[in-house]
């Protein structure tokens, strides 16, 4: 789950990372109160959405006068962004969050996020902050450093001083890094957090440490500990599609081609997805419906995948092992039955029940594509989807 960055900040602050003063605003009036309130003479209107690249976007911008605070909150709001991580079709901007000017001697940049191959927390830094981290990777790879912290211990001096060396501070900076790193971490671990960016992190004209922006999203799993974080969720950041299927407890993620699936496992739905590809086309979603899934939820994911206007076929993929073959094709069945059938559908079923669940699908009287297999799946429906069939 992501948050905006006025409410990570607020997570972070009650751990004792220093980040500016700033007061989140949701309407014009609201922005010319909280730059009132936080006072002058340099103020920094910026627009929240879950996606990075607002600045280069035109969703910040720096201003020295309440006048001028106005006039950019006037703009913003209701203005849709477009960055590079939101796609050509952008984000509304529903709030914006007003912060005081900051004196900025360096950008830096530093993330906490999980390391899945060491099953630790990983600390990335780089001295190009402000700019994307994969601009640097790409071009710059020598620029970024990462070290990964032992769970049973936690930050040790030694991380500090990493960090220091790789981030060349000086002064009260160099003082600073441990602290902060230590909070970061302790914020990360305590919070379940799956990824923590700072960028930039800034180093001010009297040499001290501060978090200028972040980025913090949370493990799904885990919000069941964290009533606070919860309540942060912005519902109107998400995809209607992917909030609906978070009703059902089905894991689904919207994506840009035209063949829907509905999957059971999310290695399976990889493959199906890369098949897909493989075969000309593209799909239009992630979706895995899971090992146990009721009659209602395979129906639930049916209606979501037929709401997509951009889908031209269904690809149906099931492999029963806890999941039964009839299950599902009662799931389908009755989905169709509800929603229609507009586009072509391919169902390739097998393991426990697989012949009943075929029975069931070609005794529906419903137009039905039956596939062997995952690669004859694949190409049929393809091939449907082209009018090449």
């Amino acid at each position: 789950m992501n948050i905006h960055e006025y409410q990570a900040k607020a997570v972070l602050k009650e751990y004792g990372v220093p980040v500016p003063r700033g007061l989140p605003a949701f309407s014009v009036e609201d922005a010319v109160r909280a730059a009132s309130e936080l006072g002058g003479p340099v103020w920094v209107v910026k627009a929240q959405i879950h996606a990075g690249g607002r600045g280069k976007g035109g969703g910040v911008k720096v201003v020295k006068s309440l006048d001028d605070v106005r006039k950019e909150a006037e703009r913003m709001l209701g203005m849709t962004l477009v960055t590079h991580q939101t796609g050509p079709k952008g984000r509304l901007v529903n709030r914006l969050y007003v912060e005081e000017g900051a004196a900025i001697a360096r950008e830096l940049y530093l993330s906490l996020l999980v390391d899945r191959s060491t099953s630790r927390v990983s600390v990335v830094a780089s001295t190009e902050g402000g700019m994307d981290i994969e601009e640097v990777a790409a071009h710059t790879p020598e620029k970024i450093v990462s070290f990964s912290i032992d769970p049973a211990t936690g930050v040790f001096p030694h991380h500090g001083r990493s960090l220091v060396k790789t981030l060349a501070l000086t002064g009260p900076a160099a003082k600073q890094a441990f602290g902060l790193l230590k909070a970061l971490y302790k914020a990360f671990v305590e919070k379940d957090m799956d990824m923590l960016e700072i960028n930039p992190l800034i180093v001010t004209a009297d040499g001290d440490l501060r978090v200028l922006d972040a980025k913090v999203s949370f493990d799904s799993n885990a919000l069941y500990r964290h009533d606070d974080i919860k309540a942060l969720r912005d519902i109107a950041e998400e995809d209607e599609k992917e909030i609906e299927a978070s009703n059902y407890d089905l894991s689904y993620i919207a994506l840009d081609g035209e063949i829907g699936c509905m999957v059971n496992g999310a290695g399976l739905a990889m493959a199906t997805m890369d098949i897909i590809k493989l075969y000309g086309s593209e799909p239009a979603n992630f979706l895995d419906v899971g090992g146990g899934a009721s009659k209602e939820k395979v129906t639930a994911a049916f209606k979501i995948i037929t709401s997509d206007p951009n889908v031209k076929g269904i690809l149906v993929n099931i492999f029963g092992g806890i999941m039964r073959c009839d299950i599902i094709a009662e799931g389908v069945i009755a989905a169709v039955k509800e929603v229609g059938l507009k586009v072509p559908l391919v169902v390739r079923l097998e393991g426990t029940n697989v012949e009943q669940g075929k029975a069931i699908i070609r005794d529906s009287g419903l137009n039905v594509i039956a596939a062997n297999d995952l690669s004859d799946a694949a190409e049929k429906v393809v091939k449907a989807v082209k009018g090449t069939a």
